[in-house]
């Protein structure tokens, strides 16, 4: 069998710190002296010393009187308040009442002005002014729409491509309904029982039709402009 040659010296050291771990901690503690305790605020923190103040900084003089201070007696006014009184009375402006509003019959009574039932708005100067802003946006779509449509016209003009005027865009929009209403009265002649294979396909071929055309008028009447080759 095999023995490893450490096996003595592993023995050894295993044996030798056995007892390391049989205590709580280390084995020697320093014992505090009882000179150490702890004293009252120690742990709190010490703010720095205070520095003297310099004499050249003085506080500034107080506004309220000193308490040695006495006022001075013996003035008298020679104006007469109660005449001056009487006559801004009599002269003045009466007083205008502030409106107000009462929500109900015996309810409290409150302002009219700041109750939102005055329409203040309405004397505004920008009241009934398109803003700057939407002002600017529209003529900033015109513009880009303008740009867009003479590109357009010019990469058309380069494939030989017209523009349907609005008469031949109408006509061919009345046209395409009519040839609608021809395939659906077609459809609506159709018998109720569809038992047949010739039946089924006339049938199929009708409900293409009527949603081709509906496809088409659809697209002519959300676009406006609609543009086609020359032949």
């Amino acid at each position: 069998r095999y023995i490893s040659t450490f096996r003595p010296s592993v023995k050894s050291e295993a044996e030798k710190n056995k007892a390391q771990w049989k205590t709580m901690g280390p084995a020697k503690v320093a014992v505090p002296s009882p000179k150490n305790f702890l004293q009252k605020h120690s742990k709190e923190p010490k703010l720095p010393a205070r520095k003297k103040e310099q004499d050249s900084k003085k506080l500034p003089a107080l506004s309220v009187p000193r308490r040695t201070d006495r006022p001075v007696m013996g003035i008298q006014s020679k104006n007469n308040f109660i005449n001056t009184n009487a006559v801004a009375a009599i002269t003045g402006l009466p007083k205008k009442p502030q409106p107000i509003y009462v929500d109900r019959r015996q309810g409290d009574k409150y302002l009219l002005e700041t109750s939102g039932l005055v329409p203040k708005y309405i004397k505004k100067k920008e009241y009934g002014v398109t803003p700057k802003y939407v002002i600017q946006r529209n003529e900033e779509m015109k513009r880009a729409q303008k740009e867009y449509e003479d590109s357009i016209l010019e990469h058309l003009k380069k494939r030989a491509m017209k523009q349907l005027s609005d008469e031949e865009r109408i006509s061919l929009l009345q046209g395409l309904k009519k040839n609608w209403e021809e395939v659906y009265r077609e459809f609506q002649c159709l018998s109720v029982e569809i038992d047949t294979i010739p039946k089924k396909i006339y049938k199929e071929k009708l409900e293409t039709q009527m949603k081709q055309l509906e496809h088409d008028i659809e697209v002519i009447e959300k676009h406006k402009v609609i543009y086609i080759a020359n032949e």
